[in-house]
């Protein structure tokens, strides 16, 4: 058991070590917003495409379907090697010397944007299609009943699950060690190696548990007032 302790929950390794794993911490809460940003923007437009209307955007619809059909089904480990690795092997002007922050940006925004659009895509069929045909009866187009009948009241039906998937992808920026970023992980097992030590781990995974717990919490207060809504709606 002392063996254990000494390990894994040693205070003197658990100080040194963490002026470095937080460093690296806040590279994981920067991969987070800014992937999180995106994620929310693209995964809209995509739903939207989604649900266009009419023969013309079948091609649109096809892509959008491919697009979230193969990002939800590759594991974040190899696109984030594939984006990591094989866009600096193609030596294309531009694409090719991004930094590797950067190409973890990209690799998480790819795969969640096809998660969130899935997320989008049940709040905007969830709203009856009643509202679209009082939208266009009004005069609206149906740019403009998407605009200001039809997203409005889906964005919000869904933002406990957007919590949710937000939640997996604030984890998941643990992932993008693989290509080289200096984030909290690849700076607990630098510490770990060099030390002999695993403490450094569990600093990590405290800042994570920090970082998770509250949004989960939140989470589900969202849902609660969203189930007590409904109650009431339905009494």
């Amino acid at each position: 058991m002392h063996e254990v302790l000494q390990k894994f929950f040693s205070p003197h390794a658990f100080r040194v070590s963490l002026p470095d794993v937080w460093t690296g911490f806040q590279l994981n809460l920067k991969l987070m917003v800014i992937a999180e940003v995106l994620v929310l923007v693209l995964a809209l437009a995509i739903a939207v495409v989604r649900g266009l209307p009419g023969r013309g955007a079948t091609p649109l619809r096809a892509l959008a379907i491919v697009y979230t059909d193969v990002f939800r089904g590759t594991p974040l480990i190899l696109v984030a090697f594939l984006v990591g690795f094989g866009l600096p092997g193609l030596n294309i002007k531009g694409l090719s010397t991004l930094s590797n922050f950067t190409y973890g940006v990209i690799a998480l925004t790819l795969v969640y944007t096809a998660y969130v659009t899935e997320v989008y895509r049940a709040g905007i069929e969830s709203v009856h299609p009643s509202q679209r045909m009082a939208a266009r009866s009004l005069g609206l187009s149906y740019w403009q009943a998407m605009r200001y009948v039809v997203i409005p009241q889906a964005v919000r039906r869904v933002i406990p699950p957007l919590l949710n998937d937000f939640v997996g992808l604030q984890k998941d920026t643990a992932l993008v060690t693989v290509i080289g970023v200096a984030e909290s992980v690849q700076q607990a097992q630098q510490f770990s190696q060099n030390n002999f030590n695993f403490t450094s781990y569990v600093v990590a995974a405290v800042f994570f548990i920090l970082l998770t717990i509250p949004l989960a919490r939140f989470t589900d207060h969202l849902i609660r007032i969203r189930e007590r809504r409904e109650r009431a709606q339905l009494t």
